[in-house]
């Protein structure tokens, strides 16, 4: 599941339990910095809260999977296709730039900060400013791409491995965007 091992920690399990009723594999692997977990928790939850939820997920899913995150790209891929978009559509989305502009627009903004912040340019926030988003907009994207490196780089880096619930996408969803590690054969533990 992680190239590290992590404590046991029935009560921090519990506490972080999935509401299907496992333990992610992200979970396990934060038990050993348990108040870095709670401050990304913190953090992330600070940030969706200002944004629209369908505008919130097309930015993570594009910072994902521009990082090669599967397990983001997945986790955030099944929220879309559960609530937005079928899974036909999220597929499609993983590869392509979507049909509406200002999606379009907020996912490559996303993945640019992502992979090379340091090549935003005035034109690019111009451009986003122009189909009618606000520097608070703007500023979420930004902070929603950022935020996604963070969480991606650190489960990767430690070779956290999307949780083997994820198998049961459609299979056209699943490779799509397993764009990084492979899903986990080992069911999460309850």
């Amino acid at each position: 599941m992680a190239f590290i091992d992590t404590p046991d920690d029935p009560e921090f399990f519990d506490q972080n339990r999935a509401a299907a009723g496992h333990v992610p594999n992200f979970v396990r692997t934060f038990a050993a910095r348990p108040a870095v977990y709670e401050a990304w928790k913190q953090l992330n939850g600070a940030i969706k809260e200002s944004m629209d939820l369908r505008r919130y997920e097309l930015a993570t899913l594009a910072a994902a999977t521009a990082l090669k995150s599967s397990y983001c790209s997945l986790a955030h891929g099944q929220i879309l296709a559960d609530k937005f978009f079928s899974a036909d559509e999220v597929t499609a989305l993983a590869d392509a730039a979507p049909t509406d502009p200002v999606d379009q627009a907020v996912m490559s903004f996303a993945r640019k900060v992502a992979l090379g912040a340091d090549a935003v340019t005035q034109t690019d926030i111009d451009e986003l400013k122009a189909l009618g988003l606000s520097d608070d907009d703007v500023l979420d994207i930004a902070l929603t791409a950022a935020a996604r490196a963070f969480f991606s780089k650190t489960l990767d880096a430690t070779g956290t491995q999307p949780d083997s619930v994820f198998s049961g996408l459609p299979e056209n969803l699943r490779t799509a965007l397993t764009v990084g590690r492979p899903i986990s054969s080992v069911a999460s533990g309850t």
